[in-house]
């Protein structure tokens, strides 16, 4: 049985955060490094390592998140190997070089302490969706970790004049210095748009990439406010 369960062991450390198989995140916890990640997320660890539940530094920032319920996070230290996922959902790596991304909260599922971020509503968008759409925004030098209900796509925009534009039920995320607005077109209601009733859509221009999911499950994405 063990040769059988062999192909499944955790290979070698080669880097901070890496994924285990498309479906788990593997972080190497040390000391003074801690990591913040969805609550909720944990599904292994080895060594020592401690958590506290959306302690008091995420509440001060994230006061506004969502529905003002505050951030679903948890602060990890010690020093270790913890496992993270998020119901079976596919987990993109990133590591940010000095640069940053926008992302949408239910999408967010760890990311370094010591990266610069905060809960931000994208401008232009109000009159598409009341008082807008809160996303998070994550810069510095670091690693986070996303997910996507499935295998994402990531679309560069290319810097040209041409948009492009996402049904917000897909969007995972994007680059921060993107310029965003929102369309509705009524005439393609019955292809787009699915999860809000009516086809919305957000349309990204600029150098920049945008991070796209095959799901388009309204439950699944950041909610509208207002």
């Amino acid at each position: 049985m063990n040769q059988q369960l062999a192909g499944f062991a955790p290979a070698p450390v080669t880097a901070r955060m890496e994924n285990h198989g498309n479906h788990m995140l593997k972080v190497a916890l040390q000391t003074g490094n801690d990591l913040l990640a969805r609550v909720g997320s944990m599904v292994a660890y080895e060594g020592f390592v401690q958590y506290e539940p959306n302690p008091p530094a995420v509440r001060q920032i994230a006061r506004d998140w969502m529905t003002g319920e505050g951030a679903p996070l948890m602060k990890c230290s010690g020093d270790g190997l913890l496992y993270l996922a998020d119901y079976g959902a596919d987990v993109v790596v990133i590591n940010l070089n000095g640069d940053g991304i926008s992302v949408n909260a239910t999408n967010l599922l760890a990311f370094d302490a010591h990266l610069t971020w905060g809960v931000e509503r994208v401008k232009g968008l109000a009159k598409f969706a009341g008082q807008g759409l809160w996303n998070t925004k994550i810069s510095g030098q670091g690693w986070v970790a996303l997910t996507s209900r499935g295998k994402p796509i990531v679309v560069d925009c290319g810097g040209g004049e041409d948009e492009t534009y996402v049904d917000p039920d897909a969007l995972v995320a994007w680059s921060p210095n993107l310029k965003v607005k929102g369309k509705r077109s009524f005439k393609a209601q019955s292809l787009i748009g699915r999860g809000s009733g009516e086809a919305y859509q957000m349309a990204f221009s600029g150098q920049g990439i945008v991070v796209v999911q095959p799901s388009e499950d309204s439950t699944d994405r950041l909610r509208f406010r207002g």
